[in-house]
């Protein structure tokens, strides 16, 4: 178990807390969706509360270590001030003397972000000199990013390695929340695996089979596993190099208990971008040879639906059809209605899910939705995340 906010006093420290404020933009450079920034929000607050000098690190966008004025973190510092409803300070360096003058005018309970930490491509191969000036700013390394937490980068494991580092409260809620998938669900589980590919998949699929009741395979991704079953597929993204290892899962499943599910029914058409009216259901049988297969169909999600009523928990990850058109759009949409509705520990994340169900309004309705998108696939895995393995141990007294 990860120490955290409980094992240290903060008050008149100076703590680095690492946020993954790594939102989507619009065109105009303001923020589309700040999920990510309110998930670290409990954090900053009880730092505050606890009259520690806070001092924010982040990265947005992927400047490859050089300066791009419109991936600067200035418009975060503005927000953040908006949602704890006081200034906070922005610095233009997240290293060296502007930083440190900046941390040291810096008042008990105040808080300060620094500019981009990927402006430094030192940042991404943790380069042990940059680790130490970002060390020096601080006497406490607070991890808040869980979403960064599978990259070994300076801000996430080389400055751990300096100064005490904690977990924050967000990233105690991802652990707890993954983890009691891996290590003691609510029983049955049912886990539901969707999103575009398979070979993103592969990993988690291995690692839950042996854990699940039941695993539900939808989205593009299906398409692979109805082709290894040698049924029609049209014009569907498959995988073909990935045919075979979905072949060997199907047929792995029933030995380690697992019920594996492909939809017994689609919506298809001729392009992702098709309107309603060139959307057709049909039978997974029944695909034609210029169809796409684009979500699931009302029968396979009668049954889907049926599946999370009775569940104890639910995972889910990734879409199950091309939901950024409404013509696609309801088979994501009805079963997070129905997972939300449940009874159900219900565990859900990656970016493009977790910005629809943000869109549907259903995100609370969830017991987590995590704001890792490789490290939560990672995580489900198995892997150690070097974010986390940098962190220190909760000490038990014998």
């Amino acid at each position: 178990m990860k120490a955290g906010l409980d094992d240290f006093k903060p008050e008149g420290r100076r703590v680095l807390v690492r946020v993954d404020f790594n939102v989507p933009l619009r065109e105009d450079g303001s923020i589309r969706d700040d999920a990510r920034m309110r998930a670290a929000l409990p954090t900053i607050r009880e730092l505050m509360d606890g009259s520690a000098k806070v001092v924010v690190a982040t990265h947005l966008g992927r400047p490859k270590g050089r300066v791009v004025p419109g991936l600067s973190t200035r418009p975060l510092a503005q927000h953040l001030g908006q949602l704890l409803g006081r200034e906070v300070t922005w610095c233009p360096e997240c290293v060296g003397s502007e930083a440190e003058a900046a941390v040291a005018e810096l008042p008990a309970g105040g808080v300060l972000m620094l500019e981009n930490l990927r402006f430094h491509p030192e940042e991404e191969v943790n380069d042990p000199e940059f680790s130490a000036q970002l060390a020096r700013l601080a006497d406490i390394y607070v991890n808040d990013a869980f979403g960064t937490a599978h990259r070994a980068h300076a801000s996430t494991v080389g400055v751990a390695h300096r100064l005490p580092a904690y977990a924050g409260r967000l990233m105690e809620r991802e652990l707890g929340a993954l983890g009691g998938i891996l290590e003691d669900p609510v029983q049955p589980l049912l886990a539901v695996l969707g999103g575009s590919k398979l070979s993103t998949k592969l990993g988690v699929i291995d690692n839950l089979l042996p854990r699940v009741t039941q695993l539900l395979l939808g989205g593009g991704m299906a398409a692979t596993f109805l082709k290894a079953e040698g049924m029609p597929v049209g014009r569907s993204l498959v995988e073909a190099d990935f045919v075979p290892r979905a072949a060997d899962l199907l047929g792995r499943a029933p030995h380690l208990g697992a019920e594996v599910e492909l939809p017994a029914d689609v919506v298809v058409a001729n392009s992702p971008e098709a309107g309603p009216g060139a959307a057709r259901v049909c039978a997974v049988g029944e695909v034609g040879p210029e169809d796409m297969i684009l979500d699931v169909g009302p029968r396979t999600l009668d049954r889907w639906v049926g599946l999370v009523s009775g569940a104890g928990t639910v995972v889910w990850n990734g879409p199950l059809g091309v939901y950024e058109n409404p013509a696609f759009a309801t088979g994501t949409r009805r079963l997070a209605e129905a997972i939300a509705a449940s009874s159900a520990v219900s565990v859900t994340g990656g970016g493009d899910l977790q910005a629809a169900l943000e869109a549907l309004g259903l995100s609370s309705g969830f017991t987590h939705v995590s704001t890792g998108g490789g490290a939560t696939l990672e995580f489900l895995e198995g892997r150690e995340l070097p974010g986390v393995a940098a962190l220190r141990e909760v000490v038990v007294a014998r």
